[in-house]
């Protein structure tokens, strides 16, 4: 079965948040981490993976990114600091 992922990134400062989808959340990490892709991450040096969850529908899981990205900064800084209160780099666990 296909696992779908729903992630947020931040900066070294956890001043910015950017919430994606993969199938992939290894890989997808590390090609933010290492800058592959032109994009916002790459602008804005976001490259600390702070929060995820997965699902088996892709569906379901761009539903739930949408949802993620139209809720304000504060929800999803409350979501992360439930899981995460450090805003520790999950990328480490994942490999």
């Amino acid at each position: 079965m296909k696992k779908y992922y729903i992630y947020i990134l931040t900066n070294y400062d956890n001043t910015i948040l950017y919430v994606g989808v993969t199938n992939d959340l290894i890989k997808r990490a590390y090609e933010h981490k290492n800058k592959f892709v032109e994009s916002f991450t790459k602008r804005y040096n976001l490259n600390k993976l702070v929060y995820f969850e997965d699902c088996t529908d892709s569906i379901a899981a761009i539903e739930r990114e949408k949802q993620l990205k139209a809720g304000s900064r504060r929800k999803k800084i409350e979501l992360i600091e439930k899981e995460n209160p450090n805003f520790d780099d999950l990328y480490e666990q994942l490999i």
